[in-house]
């Protein structure tokens, strides 16, 4: 007995992953955060299917429903928002789950984060300027771990990515300043990544507030900063990798010197 936590993608029901589809079409059961997740893809499940959204649901009661639903030899997807690796909650569920004897399939989706550098044309890693992607949040009402302040990961001047931090850009400017981030820094902010009314908001780290609040933009926003977003990077010689200059050997080709 066993039932599918699924990564629904972005938004756009077109970023659901084969197998994610699949088990949508062949459920028996739905449950799905309506908040986040888009109709249009549960449209696609099967006509008799039992679909339940949870937005007004606490833990215990959804679990509750997927344990009896799954006991009754019906097949049970519970459906979450882009990727459900990232802030998905899932563990809190799997544990439940784990008392009642039922067994899981997490099935990765697309994460907002990779939809909104995807919405903005941009790559996150760029050779000889930054390698690495930190991927966190602003504290809030929610803590974060001691060593995971975001003053001490901006310490790295890699590219980092900004969950659920729409309403703490002041904070997010303070601390990233602390690090030592130049205000000129390029921020790109996607609001609502691949879905219809989709924004991106492009500025820099010491404008960050002011663009946030100018747009209107409280939730379900991606904050992207780092030297990686800065739109004339295409432009740049400089920056490029050795996987395709010509006088670069690897295993399946060797490079020519000029």
């Amino acid at each position: 007995m066993k039932i599918y936590i699924v990564g629904a993608g972005p938004g756009d029901p077109d970023l659901i992953t084969v197998k994610g589809l699949n088990i949508l079409q062949t459920a028996d059961v739905i449950l799905y955060t309506d908040s986040l997740v888009n109709e249009e893809l549960i449209a696609k499940a099967k006509p008799d299917a039992e679909v339940l959204k949870t937005a007004g649901m606490h833990l215990e009661e959804i679990v509750g429903i997927m344990v009896d639903r799954v006991k009754e030899g019906k097949m049970v997807a519970r459906i979450h928002t882009g990727d459900p690796a990232m802030y998905g909650a899932i563990m809190e569920q799997i544990v439940l789950l784990k008392k009642e004897g039922i067994g899981y399939e997490v099935i990765p989706g697309v994460s907002s984060v990779f939809a909104s550098a995807a919405a903005i044309g941009a790559e996150l890693t760029i050779p000889d300027l930054t390698q690495t992607l930190i991927l966190t949040r602003a504290e809030g009402r929610t803590p974060v771990p001691e060593f995971e302040k975001l003053r001490d990961l901006a310490s790295h001047h890699c590219t980092i990515a900004l969950f659920l931090s729409a309403t703490l850009t002041k904070k997010i400017v303070k601390e990233l300043q602390e690090a030592g981030w130049k205000d000129e820094t390029p921020v790109a902010v996607i609001q609502r990544a691949t879905w219809p009314d989709q924004k991106i908001v492009r500025t820099t780290l010491a404008d960050l507030d002011d663009a946030m609040r100018q747009n209107g933009i409280r939730k379900h926003a991606m904050i992207l900063a780092g030297w990686a977003l800065d739109p004339d990077i295409h432009d740049k010689d400089e920056y490029r990798s050795k996987l395709y200059d010509a006088s670069f050997t690897h295993g399946f080709r060797k490079g020519v010197k000029p």
